[in-house]
């Protein structure tokens, strides 16, 4: 047997990795950011590294892909935060009425199409977090029709989970790409 690893072993050293260093302790508000922080950290460590490769598909039928993931979640990130939060007129960016499932089936593997994802993903995580700085409280509701009066609190929480369920996505199609494994 060569060098066994375990799944629980740091994806990267852990005296390089930022990630989990966030307060345990005290102001909910900033536990909550910077959970999300690190699972949206997550999200780039298991993509890192990687270009085209990121459109390999899990197993068929399914379309999920690394960069499907990204493409969803720069939806999810502008859905909340953007629309239903801020009240802006902004409709999803990869997926409509039409094709329900746009970020995930439309991700091709093409430079320009990875670079176009990685763009809009990083703009709506820099949106979310202004918004997020600048809110008065965690407090602040909103309207939204699937769940009906959300507060920026319940919206922070469900980031958690959305990237907490997909970062477990990413761990699986990382290690069909490449081998690589660890939290």
């Amino acid at each position: 047997m060569t060098n066994p690893r375990s799944r629980a072993e740091f994806f990267v050293e852990p005296e390089r990795d930022g990630r989990f260093s966030g307060p345990a302790t005290g102001d909910e508000r900033r536990m909550l950011v910077a959970f999300l922080a690190d699972h949206r950290a997550t999200l780039e460590l298991k993509c890192s590294g990687l270009g085209e490769e990121l459109a390999r598909r899990a197993v068929e039928p399914s379309t999920l892909s690394l960069l499907g993931l990204v493409r969803h979640l720069a939806d999810v990130e502008r859905r909340w935060f953007r629309k239903v939060l801020a009240g802006q007129d902004a409709p999803p960016l990869y997926s409509s009425a039409a094709e329900p499932d746009g970020d995930f089936d439309g991700a091709e593997a093409h430079p320009a199409a990875v670079e176009a994802a990685w763009e809009a993903w990083r703009h709506e995580v820099a949106f979310a977090e202004r918004f997020v700085a600048e809110a008065p409280g965690l407090d602040v509701e909103a309207v939204d029709a699937w769940r009906g009066k959300v507060s920026l609190r319940w919206v922070l929480i469900h980031m958690v989970e959305e990237y907490a369920r997909h970062n477990g996505h990413a761990d699986l199609l990382r290690e069909r790409i490449d081998g690589a494994v660890g939290i």
